[in-house]
């Protein structure tokens, strides 16, 4: 069974005002994504050849790109992890494939399996990490796609704070 969740909810504390808005503005909302990305998970037959594992850090590879979407492939070691970011001005969901990963917010933290999608919208804050002692593969997509991502931390107090902004020329 393949369950999607949608997040939009309140932004986290020091996170974009924007992040909690239902009107992405984006080419495909959240929703469209993420069935995109729960049919191509489904279907390990077009891209597992593409897959590697890498104890240095997280595998990925963008396998598609047009003006309203990207679709990325993600690989996992146990440990691997993104940290606190977000997709400025990008919607996104990604689908765990293969094994189990788990999405941290600020305050709050939940497990997603094989088959699950996760979905939110524009500046959408969390950490994606493998906790469990298995490789996973999962798949990402995004729209429009990336031109920016921003790293946070956590401070003491439990709210974010802003490290570093990426371009996509950083990756």
């Amino acid at each position: 069974m393949t369950t999607a969740t949608t997040e939009f909810g309140a932004p986290e504390p020091g996170a974009s005002a924007a992040e909690g808005s239902k009107d992405t503005g984006a080419p495909f909302a959240p929703p469209r994504l993420a069935e995109r990305a729960r049919a191509l998970a489904a279907n390990p037959e077009e891209w597992i050849h593409r897959v590697r594992l890498d104890p240095q850090g997280r595998w990925y590879e963008r396998i598609h790109q047009d003006a309203d979407h990207e679709i990325w492939l993600i690989s996992w070691l146990p440990g691997q992890s993104t940290g606190f970011h977000d997709h400025g001005g990008s919607a996104g969901a990604f689908a765990v494939a293969l094994g189990t990963l788990e999405e941290h917010r600020v305050r709050a933290r939940r497990e997603v399996g094989s088959g699950q999608v996760r979905s939110f919208g524009p500046d959408y804050v969390h950490d994606v990490r493998n906790t469990s002692d298995a490789p996973a593969v999962s798949v990402h997509v995004y729209s429009p796609p990336l031109s920016t991502m921003r790293r946070y931390d956590v401070d003491t107090g439990g709210e974010l704070v802003r490290l570093a902004a990426e371009s996509a020329d950083d990756w």
